[in-house]
């Protein structure tokens, strides 16, 4: 269970307060050359977990244990160590394994379950010198969109808590966006970084599907699974993905401009269904950016292609669930099976398994029917993508994240978009096409709706070229500006 006694802080709470702003970059920066220690930094954000402790971002923090990690890195720092993470404090998804810190996969059935392993995205964190700070919570077995988790709590947005935090990487956005901490690794599917990170107003970067390790996180399916990362800032991403990529910069980090920098829309598959306030938000950032010297153009991806991309990833979502998962429980010794696991689901959870994953279910996906879509559909959604991006000379793509702000949390099933109700499933339509197509994604802020709430603004890059989205990105970023911390 998640510790409340968080020690005193020896700095004053306006101190405190600072410390929570700084970023990954930043507190890296302070910490490495001692104008603040490691210990003073994990106290400020222990106790800003403790402020925050209503959002239930988190499922477990050992306090002890973070200190401690602290102090060990202040004593590494005084004997001349330079890692890159050194004494920053980060939290984990609670979808990953950490040796030593109990991981659940949002369950009451794992509530005890202490591994003896990490995955490998977060041993790449400890290596860097990072502490893992807590494990976030997250909709049981990464299923859900909203944060709603019946055993842990539902995640709350921290910029109104009346609002969901989106899902499945619920409490990894909103401790993020919070300031409890400066980063945090999730799990995006079709679209559980994206998702909260639009509706919390931060920073979420999902890699091309495979790029980033995998071994040790819980699964969904093993063609769309992608680990990345939760941040404030562009800058705080990339730092993150060349550490665990161990990949070098692709572009000048010192230019800011968008002259010669070339993107797509495509107003037919990706405004077709938005609140009014988010299209007039996403046309008047697509004006700034041609005025900052971009040239964005006009693609159309096909009247189908937003058809055939939602069923071709749905229909490999569910179909792959129960193989991935059972085989990742046996590899990795964890003390459960896939039958208890589906016993103890939540009522609507455990029906739509009953209907889509179950081999004998009625929605579930036939296996010829699975092997067409990998072949035909999902290569199709591959190919518009590829032709959109060769015929225009774009080298990304932009759309607003999420086609509404965060839904009530009373109202999270269903609500209304433009005056047509919606499923919560419609806060995956922008970000399920990227997924079935294995492409990176990023999503970062673009403003604030006018009662408070974040928007979000998805940038998709070709296949295989991270590090250049994430430098268009963080171009993008320095145009539009970024969030300020929540009221």
């Amino acid at each position: 269970m998640q510790n409340r006694a968080v020690p005193t802080v020896s700095r004053a709470p306006a101190t405190a307060a600072k410390l929570a702003e700084l970023g990954v970059a930043a507190a890296a920066a302070a910490i490495r050359n001692g104008d603040v220690s490691s210990e003073s930094y994990a106290s400020a954000l222990l106790q800003r977990a403790q402020i925050c402790s209503d959002l239930n971002a988190f499922i477990t923090i050992d306090e002890t244990a973070v200190l401690a990690a602290a102090r060990d890195a202040d004593k590494s720092r005084v004997a001349g160590s330079t890692a890159p993470l050194l004494g920053v404090p980060l939290a984990i998804k609670d979808s990953y394994l950490t040796r030593g810190l109990r991981t659940t996969f949002g369950l009451e059935t794992l509530g005890h379950f202490v591994p003896e392993e990490d995955a490998d995205a977060v041993n790449s964190i400890k290596n860097a010198g990072g502490i893992v700070f807590g494990k976030n919570n997250l909709v049981e077995m990464s299923y859900g969109l909203t944060g709603n988790n019946a055993h842990y709590g539902q995640v709350k947005n921290p910029h109104n808590q009346a609002h969901v935090s989106g899902g499945s990487s619920s409490g990894s956005s909103a401790a993020v966006a919070a300031r409890i901490v400066p980063a945090s690794l999730g799990g995006d599917t079709v679209g559980s970084i994206r998702v909260p990170a639009s509706l919390c107003g931060v920073v979420g970067f999902k890699p091309t599907t495979g790029r980033w390790p995998r071994n040790g996180v819980a699964p969904i399916s093993h063609t769309l699974d992608t680990t990345g990362v939760f941040a404030r800032s562009v800058e705080d991403c990339a730092l993150i993905d060349h550490i665990v990529t161990e990949e070098g910069e692709s572009a000048p980090r010192n230019q800011f401009d968008l002259r010669g920098v070339r993107f797509a829309y495509a107003p037919r598959q990706y405004l077709d269904l938005v609140a009014p306030g988010i299209e007039m938000h996403f046309k008047d950032v697509v004006r700034r950016l041609r005025e900052a010297g971009a040239v964005i153009v006009e693609v159309d991806l096909g009247e189908d292609f937003s058809s055939i991309a939602a069923t071709s990833t749905w229909n490999i979502f569910f179909h792959e669930t129960m193989k991935a998962i059972s085989q990742f429980l046996r590899s990795h010794g964890v003390p459960t099976s896939f039958d208890e696991i589906y016993s103890g689901l939540k009522p609507d959870l455990k029906e739509l398994w009953a209907q889509r994953v179950l081999p004998n279910g009625p929605g579930h996906v036939s296996s010829e029917v699975y092997e067409a879509t990998l072949s035909v559909h999902r290569a199709e959604v591959q190919h518009r993508f590829n032709d959109a991006f060769r015929n225009t000379g774009a080298e990304a793509l932009l759309f607003p994240t999420t086609p509404c702000t965060a839904p009530l949390i009373e109202r999270q099933s269903k609500f209304t978009i433009a005056d047509q109700e919606v499923s919560y499933l419609i806060l995956a339509k922008q970000t399920v096409p990227a997924s079935g197509a294995g492409l990176p994604g990023i999503s970062i802020p673009m403003g604030l709706s006018g009662d408070g709430l974040p928007m979000g603004l998805e940038i998709d890059g070709e296949h295989g070229r991270d590090r250049r989205l994430l430098d268009l990105a963080r171009r993008v970023e320095a145009t539009i500006g970024v969030l300020s911390s929540p009221a």
